[in-house]
């Protein structure tokens, strides 16, 4: 059974680079260009519509000479195998945080997931648009992975719960889902409840059976993900503001031409343009959904909850991966004028 598992992953590989050669090869001779996105987000949701309108946009610009295939509801497999298969040398584009890229070998870019970080969407910008996130860019390409965008709001992160989170208390024993990335896992720790990663398409079954107690994420995500059908507390703690990044591998976007590459990076942008009006609009709608389907809508005093939060900030084996004073870096970076 190894012997047959491993000779199927060699003809994944091989099949990715010829694949990968061929949009090379496309692109030189001037011919269409085809690219997957794939995340894990659900149809009408403001990320799978500013996806739709990059895809407009990118077609606009080259004259169909590049085609996005998009592909929702994590159809085109988790975020990691996503990823996994661009390093490979695939056409494919998913979206990511700084967890996630800290586990793929940048460790300093974790810290934009550490809860409480920004205190506004505007520190968020000021630290996207800052020489350090420029340094922390060409780290990941070193890597193999280059981002598109990263001007997408994913939005505020909530906790929605099958039983009422009032206090920081009422995390002790929690069973909370949380992506599969150490930033997260730790983030959850530090606030007393028991993270639980697992595939954001695993949730909705995780809670039915009691695997997990909750799930924290954007409203758009969790209302999404029908999660308020067997979870009715959703505390509107807010304990991350989450920017998302859109990238592919560094292989297929140095196989693009020049325009194409101009094309990508600049509809990619424009998107995130779109994207963020949609889900600062989307908030107060999100909310009275919730509420119409029995959901109890709870606010905190965050304040309370960002104290709790600071014991993050030392924890060994979180600083251990950083750069010495990559807090106090990130701080000046964000409160530029």
């Amino acid at each position: 059974m190894k012997k047959l598992f491993l000779g199927f992953l060699v003809l994944v590989v091989a099949l990715s680079g010829l694949y990968a050669k061929g949009s090379a090869d496309g692109a030189a001779a001037g011919k269409k260009v085809v690219v997957q996105i794939g995340y894990e987000n659900n149809p009408g949701e403001p990320v799978d519509l500013a996806i739709r309108e990059w895809k407009r946009l990118l077609e606009e610009k080259t004259n169909g000479t590049m085609e996005m295939q998009v592909f929702p509801s994590s159809q085109l497999g988790t975020k990691n195998e996503i990823i996994d298969q661009m390093l490979a040398g695939m056409s494919s584009i998913t979206l990511a945080d700084g967890a996630f890229f800290a586990d793929r070998g940048v460790p300093d870019l974790g810290i934009t997931m550490a809860p409480y970080l920004f205190a506004s969407w505007d520190e968020a910008w000021k630290l996207v648009g800052s020489d350090w996130w420029a340094g922390q860019m060409k780290l990941l390409q070193a890597q193999g992975l280059h981002v598109l965008a990263a001007n997408f709001i994913y939005g505020d992160r909530h906790t929605l719960t099958k039983r009422p989170i009032r206090t920081v208390a009422d995390f002790k024993g929690l069973k909370l889902r949380v992506p599969n990335n150490i930033i997260q896992v730790k983030g959850t720790e530090v606030m007393g409840a028991s993270p639980t990663p697992l595939p954001l398409g695993e949730v909705y079954t995780a809670l039915q059976q009691g695997v997990v107690d909750g799930v924290e994420n954007p409203l758009p995500v969790l209302y999404g993900g029908k999660f308020q059908e067997v979870a009715k507390y959703l505390t509107l703690d807010a304990h991350i503001k989450l920017i998302t990044s859109w990238f592919c591998g560094e292989k297929f976007f140095n196989s693009l031409s020049p325009e194409h590459q101009k094309a990508l990076v600049e509809s990619g942008r424009e998107a995130g343009l779109y994207n963020n009006k949609l889900q600062q609009e989307a908030d107060s709608e999100y909310i009275a959904k919730f509420k119409a389907e029995g959901v109890e809508i709870i606010t905190v005093d965050q304040a309370v909850f960002q104290a709790q939060a600071k014991a993050f900030y030392s924890l060994p084996e979180i600083t251990s991966k950083w750069t010495p004073g990559l807090f106090e870096t990130v701080s000046r970076a964000k409160a530029v004028n």
